[in-house]
């Protein structure tokens, strides 16, 4: 089989009133990266307590490996691994006891120490292997949890907002990992709220509000829904910021966007790379100095803002 999940009109509706999927369809195939999309309360856990046995759809197909769900759940959890938001780790236990324990409890007796080593190993952790795992930092513990998830080596692995709450440099470090697993040929299906995470690590990305998908595709792809390339420009003295606006305007033919705070001007275009050309040209001439003039694409966060018509950063409550 070339898909490893399948998600057929999943419905989710809480005895609240509260629908929390309202009719969400997908594949995923196998050995991607799989970027689910969308702010606090999207539908994002919902979607991934479904596919993992932890929740029956109020209606809906769903299919994880080859195994139906709700009816082969059980199946389902023998073949997949599982990161949620809060990770389940015993703070008295060592590193390496932690995952000797999870061994042990999967049935691997003698094997779960050797297997708890190399997955120490795999992970960085080797070191710290002997330090409890309460005394672990942020990153050290996502690690820990996602090689605790791996322990039965599954070729499927759910990753729930797996970097919230870690510094850059632990994000860094963790998305490292989940590229080494993907080479291995796992498959992952990542929700994430941070939209620079879903474009450097998936190969599609679904985009989720209010429990339907509202767009999908490659971050390139969905850049396109706002637009093509955009000029920006940043001038050195504020009392030049009108100046420049009609000179940007007078390219583009677009009304600029202005932000007299950071001094910047931006237009999209569809001059390309001429664009900057014609710019400078005419800031030469008008005397005009520039910190910065770049061409770009849309950020994810305004392709967000352009969907769903509200910023990334909602924080309204998932239904549980």
């Amino acid at each position: 089989m070339d898909e490893a999940i399948v998600a057929g009109n999943l419905t989710k509706e809480y005895r609240t009133g509260v629908k929390a999927l309202a009719g969400v369809t997908f594949h995923i195939k196998r050995g991607e990266i799989f970027g689910y999309l969308g702010r606090n309360g999207s539908g994002k856990t919902t979607t991934v307590r479904i596919l993992t046995g932890l929740t029956r759809p109020t209606a809906g197909k769903a299919q994880v490996d080859g195994y139906n769900l709700p009816s082969e759940a059980d199946y389902v959890r023998t073949r997949i691994g599982v990161t949620l938001q809060e990770a389940a780790l015993d703070d008295m236990l060592t590193g390496a006891e932690h995952l000797a324990f999870i061994g042990g409890l999967w049935g691997l007796g003698n094997k779960a120490k050797t297997r708890a080593d190399e997955l120490l190993e795999q992970f960085g952790l080797t070191a710290s292997a002997d330090r409890r795992v309460g005394q672990y930092s942020g990153g050290m513990r996502r690690r820990l949890d996602i090689a605790t998830a791996l322990i039965m080596q599954p070729k499927i692995l759910f990753l729930d907002e797996p970097t919230t709450g870690l510094d850059p440099r632990a994000r860094s470090e963790l998305w490292s990992v989940l590229d080494h697993l993907v080479d291995r040929g796992t498959t992952l299906l990542l929700t994430t709220q941070y939209l620079d995470e879903a474009e450097r690590l998936a190969d599609d990305i679904i985009v989720i509000d209010h429990g339907r998908i509202i767009a999908r595709g490659d971050a390139r792809k969905l850049k396109r829904e706002v637009g093509g390339d955009q000029i920006q420009v940043v001038v050195v003295e504020p009392g030049h910021l009108a100046e420049a606006t009609r000179i940007i305007e007078s390219i583009t033919g677009v009304a600029p966007k202005v932000d007299a705070g950071a001094r910047s001007i931006t237009a999209p275009t569809s001059l390309g790379v001429e664009t900057l050309v014609l710019a400078a040209k005419e800031f030469t001439e008008a005397q005009i100095a520039v910190d910065d003039m770049s061409l770009r694409q849309p950020t994810l966060d305004e392709v967000f803002l352009t969907l769903t018509g509200s910023p990334a950063d909602d924080t309204a409550e998932e239904a549980s």
